[in-house]
């Protein structure tokens, strides 16, 4: 594991790990050495198990400008995969945690089986709308993702009720990186800052066990929000880092009363 340069005053360790830096390996590995009941959020877009092919001309962008290296979960393992890096994600939450599982709806039975058999409770089963699908001939286009949102502790878990009255399905567009380098696959920036404004509070550590572009450690060090995040594929960490080192935490801090959760920044 190798780790970006911090000032040896500011260094803050969980276990093995450096806080606030993304880490290029196996999460089922990883995770393994985070102390048990240290992590207050975890948000995370898990691979798909879909035969994802990210450079499609169905999905209207240009090939060149699409990082390579997506690494898929063969679909008769997923449960499994799954199982496994929700049990240790229930074993490092705090016993005031909770996650946010993002989703598609080809394995969501797999997801949610494994949810219950791991042991967690379900808050809610929100649903992200977003202004496009996959093109289709033979059926209904696609344009909403699965968002779970469970807890270690139903009596215990963080809830900051930011918007009068919330509700479970989320309008929020994709963000256009038109002309940039990017991911497979991303999410919106605005979508990440509402979880984290919802499930936690300033000086908290967020956790994405497959950061991919590393929307959610952006999220977090915006909102003044300790992160860690773990990813397999090198190109994606090397991105995300990237990405990271553009964003100051003072500079961008939003409290809750400020934020507008239907607007994020583009091009971050």
């Amino acid at each position: 594991m190798q780790e970006d340069k911090v000032e040896e005053s500011s260094k803050i360790y969980l276990g093995n790990f450096l806080i606030d830096q993304i880490y290029c390996g196996d999460a089922l590995d990883l995770m393994k050495d985070i102390p048990s009941e240290t992590i207050d959020l975890v948000i995370t877009d898990p691979p798909f198990a879909i035969d994802f092919k990210a450079k499609r001309s169905n999905y209207n962008r240009t090939q060149e400008r699409v990082l390579e290296g997506y690494n898929e979960i063969p679909k008769e393992e997923y449960y499994a995969f799954t199982y496994k890096w929700m049990s240790e994600v229930k074993r490092i939450l705090k016993e005031t945690g909770s996650m946010f599982v993002f989703s598609g709806w080809t394995n969501l039975k797999d997801i949610l089986n494994a949810i219950d058999d791991v042991g967690f409770v379900t808050i809610n089963h929100i649903i992200w709308k977003y202004q496009f699908g996959v093109f289709t001939r033979r059926r209904f286009v696609t344009s909403h993702y699965h968002i779970l949102f469970v807890a270690k502790r139903e009596d215990k878990y963080k809830f900051n009720k930011i918007e009068h009255y919330p509700e479970d399905v989320w309008v929020i567009k994709r963000e256009y990186w038109t002309g940039k380098v990017k991911t497979p696959t991303k999410l919106p920036l605005a979508l990440v800052k509402k979880i984290i404004l919802y499930a936690s509070d300033e000086g908290d550590i967020v956790l994405d066990p497959f950061i991919g572009s590393g929307t959610v450690a952006v999220a977090a060090k915006m909102l003044g929000r300790h992160y860690l995040g773990f990813e397999i594929v090198p190109q994606y960490c090397q991105f995300a880092k990237e990405r990271l080192s553009k964003i100051s935490s003072e500079l961008f801090r939003e409290k809750k009363g400020d934020y507008d959760v239907g607007k994020g920044k583009k091009d971050i």
